[in-house]
């Protein structure tokens, strides 16, 4: 019982590490518009955009080797497998769909001339 907690949190903190990679992927692509000139919304839009590449190409890797492990791997091996694809599916869809939302979100609420970036 101890082990397979123990998997789940090492797949789990794996996981964590790469949502957080990926917002800061994104936070800096921003700030590189941002210190380009362009406006909030442009800035914003533009970094998702150029962010975007980057995150799925990295996600995509890491989750065909963890499907790899799948098949090829034997009881906890497979299960650790599980744990990170379940994770890189759902910190890829943070990522990409609910950080935007929220920024958009926060922008139409605030409408700052500069962004805090």
């Amino acid at each position: 019982m101890h082990n397979t907690h123990a998997r789940w949190a090492r797949a789990a903190l794996l996981t964590l590490g790469m949502a957080v990679d990926a917002n800061i992927l994104i936070n800096e692509r921003i700030r590189e518009e941002v210190r380009n000139g362009r406006t909030p919304i442009n800035a914003m839009e533009t970094g998702f955009r150029r962010a975007y590449n980057t995150i799925i190409d990295s996600n995509a890797t890491t989750f065909l080797a963890h499907v790899m492990l799948f098949f090829f791997g034997a009881g906890p091996v497979r299960g650790f497998a599980v744990t990170i694809t379940v994770g890189i599916a759902t910190s890829l869809f943070t990522a990409t769909m609910l950080v935007r939302l929220f920024m958009v979100r926060w922008y139409g609420a605030t409408r700052p001339r500069i962004l805090p970036v």
